[in-house]
């Protein structure tokens, strides 16, 4: 048997559960698929410093806690598991939990988005101890220190002349000879003092006891390596969004986010709302996904209470 819900959220990142907490604070009863990996990229980091409300910095984990339970505590219901499937063609809209099976009148989608990786273990053992997939998140920690950015498109640029305001030295490590990014970032990174180029190389270990020390680089053509000593390693490599669930049966651009309308979180589907990291490529911050989370709940409500005024005055 099927569980209707007013509104069910797809994700429990801070777009998921700002989500839940609006709506469940509009007496809409919703229920929080939120996921396995519960808590998003938050769960990865280790100092939040730039969240408001947290003067002495808070954990990631510790505020998707704190979010979690206050979701909880005006009623949303979590559900920890991952929807396998999504069904947006009929209404109610269908959601799949395994054997479970979710309908609901809105669904409000906030599945995030995952950072690429080099994919090394080292790289993952010292994910928040000095690797990090966001300047603007802790590019303050380096403040004196030595950074690496990997990457050679507009997103590595940003990040290493953002880094500058902070750190003594900028070393970008790119496996071509040539930047993928736009001409204009190119000149702006060019032109730093701070920032230096090794070009057809590539991180192949990340050295360090318990933070980063260092990189292991091989030029790619020469097959010569170097160690670079670094005080962190930004990985700037681009974003997947998490919409397979959703391919087909959503607008989505190019690089697989998914489309919203100017000024609002609607989606191509009427009653179909898309918070956070999972339409935002631009800023991906946890407090404008919360801000985006907020913006879908009350989107979903005014959209059902539309759709009850409708269905009362025909």
């Amino acid at each position: 048997m099927a569980q209707h819900r007013k509104v069910v959220i797809v994700g429990s990142g801070p777009a998921g559960l700002t989500a839940a907490v609006y709506a469940a604070r509009g007496n809409l009863e919703p229920i929080v698929i939120e996921g396995i990996a519960a808590g998003g990229q938050l769960m990865l980091t280790n100092d939040v410093e730039n969240f408001p409300g947290f003067p002495e910095a808070v954990t990631g984990p510790e505020l998707m806690t704190k979010m979690r339970e206050q979701a909880a505590r005006f009623g949303a219901e979590l559900v920890t598991a991952d929807a396998d499937r999504v069904d947006l063609s009929t209404r109610p809209f269908g959601v799949w939990v395994g054997n479970d099976e979710y309908r609901a009148d809105a669904l409000i989608i906030a599945t995030g988005a995952k950072a690429r990786l080099l994919g090394l273990e080292s790289e993952r053992d010292l994910l928040g101890r000095g690797v990090s997939t966001c300047a603007t998140c802790d590019g303050f920690f380096y403040k004196d220190k030595r950074l690496a950015v990997v990457g050679g498109g507009d997103s590595a640029m940003e990040e290493a002349i953002f880094l500058t305001k902070f750190a003594t030295k900028v070393t970008i490590v790119h496996r071509r000879d040539e930047l993928r990014a736009s001409k204009i970032m190119q000149e702006r990174a060019f032109a730093n003092p701070k920032i230096e180029f090794l070009w057809n190389s590539v991180v192949e270990d990340v050295v360090g006891n318990g933070t980063v020390e260092g990189l292991k680089i091989r030029n790619t053509q020469t097959g010569e390596t170097l160690q670079l000593q670094v005080d962190g390693l930004f990985v700037a490599i681009g974003h997947d969004p998490n919409t397979a669930l959703f391919r087909g049966q959503l607008d989505l651009d190019e690089n697989g986010y998914i489309v919203t309308a100017p000024d609002s979180t609607a989606t191509s589907v009427e009653g179909v709302f898309a918070a956070g990291d999972v339409q935002d490529h631009v800023f991906r911050q946890a407090v404008t996904a919360a801000g985006t989370g907020c913006m879908a709940a009350m989107e979903a409500e005014r959209y059902l209470e539309a759709v009850a005024h409708a269905a009362a005055t025909a």
